[in-house]
């Protein structure tokens, strides 16, 4: 590719903050100028064909590039690296990170109808990809007092990882309204933190099901050393088959599942809460959301992160829970608290690096850090943020001001 190519290509993107780039044969070009608010980054590539993978797809040729060590950055991380780029064009300002060739993008549309199925016998697999590759590398990433791999919820300055992870269970519970004897299903109860809390906070029974082997193994054990083994189960299940039982439910709490749901189960899954939540229940339903319009998942997240993955956008969310008759009624839009919890998680895995390599290996420890810088430039200057809706099926079934929220977070987070 003619250096005017180059040129073209990265100069447009590059203008605050600067990006020195070596070529594999030596020549040099830097781009951009100096900027306080703005990182300054220098990288070298090793070959040719790099230059033409990041013109076909950006995001996924820079990070193949980036795991194969085919892009070495000899200043700054894939965090300054990432974030250089994406606050050039954040989302606000019609800004997009990087392009994505025609044909690619034909490409792209067929993997994201057949991935976004997400049937049961699929679900499980795509659950296994992501949470069954081992405990130990999240235990190293994640907060130890909750094990928490969702947005933490950050009301103060100055929160450790932890504190702002248990304002998030907090901040959730009372959304929930609980009362006492209060039977509460957990969709996608990761490692425990969620139904672990409830059930040491508040006077109620837990059920939480996953899809990971590890997850649940991990669940029981931490329930157990809890002291709260006797009001939390935990199952490997899926929603669906729960519903068809015909089970039922106080309440319904679901944070960090809704994104592996694929789109064309979305009324299914609201269809299923219905069935399960009680006539006066209520659920809070907890996601990574989009600003804008629905979007296909990124090449790279869906070929190796969250196959079958997609973020919704609200409106999608609206339509599948109207039909079913769940009424919303209450949103809240989190906007850069999952960009603080990422880059918590990225300073953990950067600290744990010789560790996590050991695990895996060179590779994997590339494509995990691209992975979370990554989410965090788009948490903070992309179109992604969290939302948080609570739904009920009897519009008196909550108070009609928002003020018990922030009065039960106090009294959960003084226990």
């Amino acid at each position: 590719m003619s250096q005017t190519l180059i040129d073209r290509l990265i100069g447009k993107a590059i203008t605050h903050g600067t990006l020195k780039l070596t070529l594999h044969d030596g020549r040099t070009s830097t781009y951009g100028t100096p900027h306080p608010d703005y990182p300054d980054v220098e990288i070298r590539l090793a070959d040719s064909k790099v230059i033409r993978d990041i013109a076909l797809d950006t995001k996924l040729g820079v990070g193949e590039a980036y795991m194969d060590g085919r892009i070495i950055i000899e200043r700054g991380g894939i965090m300054e690296l990432i974030e250089l780029a994406r606050r050039n064009a954040p989302w606000e300002a019609k800004g997009g990170f990087g392009r994505t060739a025609p044909h690619r993008k034909v490409l792209k549309r067929l993997a994201y109808i057949k991935d976004s199925v997400n049937n049961p016998f699929s679900s499980k697999d795509n659950v296994a990809h992501h949470y069954d590759i081992g405990n130990d590398l999240y235990k190293l990433m994640l907060d130890p007092e909750h094990m928490q791999y969702s947005c933490a919820y950050w009301p103060r300055d100055g929160m450790t990882l932890g504190e702002a992870q248990e304002a998030k269970l907090a901040h959730i519970a009372a959304k929930l309204m609980l009362e006492p004897g209060n039977h509460v299903l957990d969709i996608g109860c990761g490692w425990g933190g969620m139904a672990i809390f409830l059930a040491s906070r508040t006077d109620v029974k837990v059920t939480g099901i996953t899809l990971s082997e590890e997850q649940l193994a991990l669940a029981r054990e931490r329930a157990e050393a809890a002291g709260v083994s006797d009001r939390v189960t935990f199952k490997l299940v899926d929603y669906r088959d729960l519903a068809a039982r015909g089970e039922t439910y106080d309440r319904i709490v679901s944070v960090g599942m809704f994104e592996h749901v694929g789109v064309p189960q979305y009324e299914t899954f609201y269809r299923d809460c219905a069935r399960m939540l009680s006539g006066d229940g209520v659920m809070l339903l907890h996601t990574i959301g989009r600003f804008g319009s629905p979007v296909a998942a990124e090449a790279f997240t869906r070929k190796y992160i969250f196959p079958g993955g997609h973020i919704p956008a609200l409106s999608q969310m609206m339509e599948a829970s109207q039909k079913v008759r769940l009424m919303a009624t209450d949103v809240e839009v989190l906007r850069v608290h999952y960009a603080k919890t990422l880059r918590e998680w990225y300073a953990r895995c950067m600290e744990h690096r010789e560790k996590i390599v050991a695990m895996f290996d060179e590779r994997f420890f590339r494509m995990w850090t691209y992975y979370l810088a990554a989410a965090t430039s788009t948490f903070e200057w992309g179109g992604l943020c969290n939302f948080q809706v609570q739904y009920s099926r009897n519009r008196y079934a909550l108070p009609l001001t928002r003020d018990y929220i922030e009065e039960a977070e106090r009294k959960l987070l003084a226990t």
